[in-house]
């Protein structure tokens, strides 16, 4: 027998626990994402907290980038379960966007489960001015760690002091835990904070998304419509247009699109016809 063969199985059995979970994970937060299907996504950040965050410790980082400015990525059959969420985030992103982002990625599935508890009233509300410009830190995080990396090759710094995923391994410094505990204060205050306005990951893979290729439709009443405007938590529908570097797919308005009592396109298109309603299947709009 083939000793190659061998090898392999034997690889394989070793990281097939791993490869499974993570597949089962993928698909169930994709079935959420197809579905649109809030509950599945609350299930899915449950998940994406457990498993990827305190039991793998498995979450998209700046050093993943630095890899790949220096081709030090992990060999391949000893790390087929980091090639599969790579593949997937990369894959995921181009097709639809930051759907890592909104779902998988477990600092933002946390932060996102702190949502239904924190009372309304305590949310500050970032203006639109200052958010559309307040976004563009994160893209100078990236270019800072970036250049950080590139001149030192130190992947240390950036991963301790611009990133809060070493907290699932529950090891740090004194000043990384109190830079911790202020970030979490602060997104009390204003929602996904990190995600929205620091990450340089969610930096990358908002350029990524520029390439998207299916995107969220759009009816002809959105030029004027402000609903989902209002409705969106991560700043990334402006009147007409929906920034797909800051969309991360949460659904809610796409969810809106769908529904016929509170949606103007069905409003209007029943008031011109008569209709009382109309199959969800027939939904289409204009990109």
């Amino acid at each position: 027998m083939d000793p190659a063969v061998d090898s392999w199985r034997e690889l394989l059995a070793s990281q097939a626990l791993d490869l499974g979970l993570l597949t089962a994970f993928i698909a169930l937060a994709l079935v959420g994402f197809f579905r649109k299907s809030v509950a599945i996504k609350y299930v899915t950040f449950a998940a994406s907290v457990g498993y990827l965050g305190f039991t793998k410790s498995s979450l998209v980082s700046i050093s993943d980038v630095f890899r790949l400015t220096d081709l030090s990525v992990p060999e391949f059959k000893y790390s087929l379960a980091w090639y599969e969420l790579m593949l997937f985030v990369v894959v995921s992103t181009v097709l639809w966007g930051r759907v890592y982002c909104g779902r998988v990625c477990a600092f933002g599935a946390l932060t996102q489960l702190m949502d239904p508890i924190i009372p309304r009233k305590m949310r500050v509300e970032i203006p639109v001015r200052i958010e559309k410009h307040a976004n563009l830190i994160k893209y100078g995080v990236l270019a800072c760690v970036l250049v950080y990396f590139i001149i030192t090759k130190d992947v240390a710094v950036p991963v301790r002091y611009f990133e809060p995923f070493w907290m699932f391994s529950l090891f740090g410094t004194t000043a990384m835990w109190i830079g911790l505990g202020v970030l979490l204060v602060a997104t009390v205050f204003v929602r996904n904070l990190y995600c929205r306005f620091l990450c340089p990951v969610g930096a990358m893979l908002g350029i990524i998304s520029n390439l998207t290729v299916f995107k969220i439709k759009r009816w002809s009443e959105c030029n004027t419509c402000k609903i989902c405007e209002k409705t969106c938590e991560w700043g990334a529908i402006r009147g007409p247009l929906i920034v797909k570097s800051e969309c991360v797919r949460c659904d809610d308005c796409e969810r809106l699109y769908m529904d016929q009592k509170k949606c103007p396109h069905w409003l209007i298109l029943f008031k011109r016809k008569g209709n009382t309603a109309v199959p969800v299947s027939t939904l289409s709009g204009t990109a």
